[in-house]
């Protein structure tokens, strides 16, 4: 992203205070599991941790059409979930992104324990200065980071710049409701690490960078619903051995709580959405 160091340094201690790779590995041993026999399905307790879960990925997929061979630029890859999943599950090549060094490192060790090496890798770098060559990707991909960007004009310049004509972005994202949101949550641990933006405000700055519209999928009520789950089973059987406190573990139940606030009292929404580059 295209912000100052302070503020690049303030969102890594969000995301990932201390050893991430170190605290997965405790994790993993903590439930009983041993890294060197990991499966995706394990894995996936804690490496999809955007609001919707692996089943959001698996509906974004299928939703923009993602087909084998496709090329695929996952930006704000966390520690690689979701390309695993692209991956794996519908033939994709897929190279992440993150800003967050931290996360790249346990993205390359976790692709490398679950022989998915060869197709995903990860990159430590930028939204807003992708370091992909022009027209080089069929996909752009993002779940969940657009609320962590503050130049969002830049970003969507980016993502036309890399996509070949034709190509497609496919994003999650949360989006500005009414009314101040709660905090912390799970993208910023006060106002000051969030940029959120109401839908139109993000439509219209995606037109503004030559992408058309494809999809635009509100899925705030299936997001909800999901969070009342989670909140129930946090609540019945207490913390989890491995969930997003693997990789987040601050606050990590007040942050599900606001969430879940935030979407039933419309403060934030989910959406999904489907962009083409075209010419």
């Amino acid at each position: 992203m295209n912000v100052a160091p302070p503020l690049d340094a303030a969102l890594a201690r969000h995301y990932a205070p201390g050893d991430v790779w170190t605290r997965i590995v405790e994790r993993l041993h903590a439930a009983g599991h041993d890294p060197a026999t990991l499966t995706r399905d394990v894995a996936a307790q804690f490496d999809e941790f955007h609001g919707g879960g692996r089943e959001s990925t698996r509906a974004l997929a299928r939703y923009v059409g993602l087909a084998p061979g496709l090329r695929v630029l996952d930006v704000g890859c966390g520690i690689g979930g979701p390309a695993r999943t692209l991956a794996a599950e519908f033939g994709a090549d897929v190279t992440g992104i993150d800003l967050t060094a931290d996360f790249v490192v346990a993205a390359r060790r976790l692709s490398a324990l679950l022989d998915l090496a060869d197709r995903t890798h990860f990159v430590h770098g930028s939204a807003t200065r992708l370091p992909i060559a022009d027209a080089s990707v069929d996909v752009v991909w993002s779940q969940n980071m657009l609320m962590n960007v503050p130049d969002k004009t830049l970003f969507a310049a980016e993502v036309a710049r890399v996509l070949k004509p034709g190509g497609l972005f496919a994003f999650e994202a949360v989006v500005a409701g009414t009314g101040d949101a709660y905090y912390p949550a799970f993208w910023a641990a006060s106002p000051a690490l969030s940029f959120l933006v109401d839908a139109e405000v993000l439509r219209t700055t995606l037109a503004a960078a030559g992408l058309v519209e494809r999809g635009w999928l509100d899925n705030t009520t299936q997001v909800v619903e999901l969070g009342r789950r989670r909140l129930a089973a946090l609540h019945r059987d207490g913390p989890p051995k491995l969930d997003i406190g693997a990789i987040v573990p601050e606050q990590a139940a007040e942050k599900m709580r606001n969430g879940l606030r935030n979407n039933e009292e419309g403060r934030t929404r989910a959406i999904q959405g489907v962009y083409g580059r075209v010419g």
